[in-house]
């Protein structure tokens, strides 16, 4: 019986390379050095996806503020071709949605993807998101330029007591999860 495990891990210097070599892989834009420095600090945002121990996906995210709403804005959600299909995008979303979910405040969850990459726009969609927007020349570089935005609504916690209780004891500990998470599939 083989057993194939998935384990997400910290983002960290050390393996920054890492996650630089496989986004120039599994993404047809580049991204700035500001983009890993910010994921450097991102914490639970930001995971490097390893199946049986190998790196072969990440997921990065940032939160968003704007037009005065919390939102949690997933800048990179990849995985290396030969292991697709194999539950990994779907551990590392897991991840993002337990997080947006434990912090009870964020309006909501999106995302850009390209408007000709079915497969990234139906996996979203099997996590209930829906484009609530095509935003035409986002991309600078490559075609189609345009992108839709993804988006899953989320339920916010009424500004109550216990809701105010919950977010000072998550801002005193940003990364409460800060372990690998390990996923055994059988």
């Amino acid at each position: 019986m083989t057993r194939n495990s998935i384990d997400l891990g910290d983002v960290t210097p050390h393996n920054i390379k890492q996650l630089k070599k496989l986004n120039t892989v599994v993404f047809p834009v580049s991204y700035n050095d500001k983009f890993y420095v910010d994921v450097l600090e991102a914490g639970e945002l930001a995971k490097l996806a390893y199946y049986n121990d190998i790196v072969v996906g990440a997921v990065c995210c940032r939160i968003d503020t704007t037009e005065n709403q919390r939102r949690l804005y997933i800048m990179t959600l990849g995985c290396l071709s030969p292991y697709r299909r194999l539950g990994i995008g779907t551990v590392m979303f897991e991840h993002i949605l337990n997080y947006a979910e434990k912090d009870g405040n964020f309006d909501s969850i999106f995302l850009h993807v390209q408007v000709n990459n079915d497969g990234a726009i139906e996996f979203y969609k099997k996590f209930g998101f829906e484009i609530v927007d095509t935003k035409e020349q986002y991309y600078k570089r490559i075609e189609p330029a345009d992108a839709h935005v993804l988006q899953k609504a989320l339920r916010r916690n009424p500004p109550n007591a216990n809701s105010i209780s919950t977010s000072t004891n998550n801002a005193s500990n940003p990364n409460p999860r800060s372990k690998v998470r390990q996923y055994t599939f059988v």
